[in-house]
């Protein structure tokens, strides 16, 4: 049994069956490996052997760079996913924080490099007449090294949604069990198509979608996410499974139903951060299952979702998983509720994600010791994820730490306000986060994404806050911003710190404001 990624490849390459379905091309097994044994012979001959064998990839959801990534594999290298949505010295940081020896790219993707200092990077562009030369050129493939089970596989950064992104070393051991843990729990085989539209920088797309296709045999549809797309490409490319991340699903959703919605070979789709509302509605629409679990791109942290999670839960965690006070270095208490279900012990009961046996499977951040150092204190993995526990043990996110609020003198989180505000139909999206008091502290603020042709006016949004029993008064929004789309990561997160920049006043926006409980549009003011 295949204990590394290089040795599943191995095992993979004689395979008839097909690999690789990408706009009406397919490449079988055989013939996708080959061209990766081929590309890793000709970057390991140019490579400089006194320098990790580290190659970046800018590149998008294409064949290319899933021939790049299998070529990391087979030839034991570590291959960097680079972001492809950063920019200027952020991008030329990611790639040297990664220590690349040799960045691959394209036609699409050359342009972002333009005025970067490249000294000491071999930059080579799939596809030009140099790339077709140097692979001609390629001999047998005589791997860099036979690697381990935990030797790093990839380096996929996280997504930057508090901070500069890290570089997590993936080793390979995480990349074969989540893969196979996934297609053996949905039985799934090489008759089956796992559309890939999260982006193959990402640990989801890694971990959910490519490693569950290497595990089955599955085909492999590489894509870049399009919500209009979607279902069209689900019906072209025959597609059984699909991963997502963030909020794809409710992008989706927000697009009109049809009729025949249901008439496709969609059979599962598996991610995280989905909620409660988009989950089950995806289901009915699409005519399949939805599992959605918790996991950090550390993967130090797992919450899965069993029978009987309550609504909001994203479930139980793994044996290790603990919430705890970062200050006091004790567990949480267990969540208390009042008649209503609102949380009515949230200083006591809401703390820090933990693992208290260690890291998991997280071997730390590449080339960050004190970001790593951060993680791991105390012989614990801290998440950086607040949260909460019920008496069955079923866990609630409560927000990151910086979600934090203090409105009135009393300390509230931004996750449980979401869940109740996304209950209202005509609310497609919200992100709820802290701008700061006129006098001290924090007031609550609010941006909205309205579903496809719904409407929602300040009296209606009053109205429906006033009817959830399980809201505190201190908790309604006092500015709430009816936005088209709100800003998010790569990975489809909404980038709150940029939310918080914009501050309370219009500026161009549609906003709203509370005195009392009655909302009044402020104006758009240019």
């Amino acid at each position: 049994m295949a204990e590394t990624v290089q040795q599943l490849l191995r095992e993979l390459r004689s395979g008839d069956g097909v690999a690789v379905t990408y706009d009406g091309q397919r490449w079988t097994w055989r013939e996708h490996l080959a061209e990766a044994e081929a590309q890793a012979a000709a970057l390991i001959a140019i490579a400089d052997p006194d320098r990790p064998l580290h190659v970046g990839v800018l590149l998008g959801n294409t064949p290319d760079m899933l021939t790049a990534m299998a070529a990391a594999g087979l030839g034991g290298y570590v291959v960097c996913g680079i972001n492809d949505t950063r920019r200027g010295e952020a991008l030329l940081r990611d790639v040297r924080r990664a220590d690349c020896q040799i960045l691959l790219t394209d036609d699409a993707h050359l342009g972002l490099l333009d005025g970067l200092d490249l000294t000491g990077l071999r930059l080579l562009v799939v596809g030009s007449g140099e790339w077709k030369e140097l692979l001609t050129q390629a001999g047998a493939l005589t791997p860099h090294r036979e690697v381990g089970a935990t030797d790093t596989f990839m380096l996929i950064f996280t997504s930057g949604t508090s901070g500069d992104p890290k570089a997590v070393k993936m080793m390979h051991a995480m990349v074969l069990l989540a893969g196979a843990a996934l297609a053996g729990r949905y039985e799934l085989t090489a008759d089956d198509v796992c559309y890939l539209s999260m982006p193959l920088f990402h640990s989801n797309a890694v971990l959910a979608g490519w490693s569950v296709a290497l595990n089955s045999g599955a085909a492999m549809a590489p894509a870049r996410f399009s919500a209009s797309r979607f279902l069209d490409d689900v019906r072209r490319y025959g597609v059984t499974y699909m991963n997502y991340v963030g909020k794809p699903l409710a992008y989706i959703l927000a697009s009109p139903e049809r009729p025949d919605d249901r008439d496709n070979p969609l059979r599962v789709a598996f991610g995280n951060e989905a909620g409660d509302r988009d989950i089950a509605e995806f289901a009915r629409r699409f005519g399949c299952e939805v599992w959605d679990g918790f996991g950090s791109t550390e993967n130090a942290v797992t919450v899965t979702r069993d029978d009987g999670c309550p609504p909001g839960s994203i479930g139980k965690g793994f044996p290790g998983v603990a919430i705890y006070d970062p200050e006091t270095l004790a567990e949480c208490a267990v969540a208390e509720f009042d008649e209503h279900g609102a949380l009515i012990n949230g200083d006591a009961a809401i703390g820090e994600l933990v693992n208290t046996q260690g890291a998991g499977m997280f071997a730390g951040y590449y080339n960050d010791q004190d970001a790593t150092d951060e993680r791991m204190r105390h012989g614990m993995f801290w998440s950086g994820d607040l949260a909460y526990r019920d008496a069955g043990g079923w866990i609630y996110l409560a927000g990151r730490t910086a979600d934090w609020m203090r409105v009135d003198g009393e300390n509230m989180t931004a996750a449980p306000i979401e869940r109740i505000l996304i209950r209202q139909p005509a609310i497609n999206q919200v992100a709820v986060y802290p701008v700061p008091d006129e006098h001290v502290g924090d007031q609550v603020m609010a941006a909205l994404v309205l579903g496809g042709g719904a409407t929602l006016t300040p009296d209606e949004f009053g109205a429906f806050l006033a009817a959830q029993p399980d809201l505190s008064p201190k908790a309604w929004p006092r500015h709430v911003w009816v936005a088209d789309a709100l800003p998010s990561t790569a990975t489809n997160k909404v980038l709150k710190r940029e939310l918080v920049a914009l501050g309370a006043e219009p500026a161009g926006r549609r906003l709203w404001r509370r005195d009392g409980r009655t909302y009044s549009e402020v104006g758009a003011q240019e």
